[in-house]
């Protein structure tokens, strides 16, 4: 499944109501004591995915201007490709926890 369409998928399934998870701005706070519209967390989660394709794309357009002999400085391409490994570690590591979070709860509930 494509970024676009997962965050397609997530916008429109953003009416889904949640609990005291409206943000703040700071680092990971939550606020609130009624129900939010829990498109702050669906639209979190799109940044951040479409962030990590961003970085990712860029990355493998410096690895074709090296391989090609178009890029003068050959440490911006390493740079590049390391924060987008970096970056796609970090996601695959929330999406492990989420789904280890996700089947904690479900096994709360049998």
């Amino acid at each position: 499944m494509s970024i676009a369409a997962i965050g397609a998928a997530l916008a429109s399934s953003a009416s889904v109501p949640t609990t005291g998870l409206a943000s703040t701005g700071s680092a990971g706070a939550a606020t609130g004591t009624g129900a939010t519209s829990g498109t702050g967390f669906a639209q979190a989660l799109e940044g951040g995915l479409q962030n990590l394709s961003d970085v990712q794309t860029k990355a493998d357009d410096l690895g074709v201007k090296a391989a090609t002999g178009d890029l003068t400085d050959v440490h911006d391409y390493m740079i590049a490709a390391t924060k987008a490994e970096l970056t796609t570690e970090l996601t695959v590591t929330l999406r492990n926890k989420a789904l280890d979070a996700f089947n904690e709860i479900m096994r709360m509930q049998g």
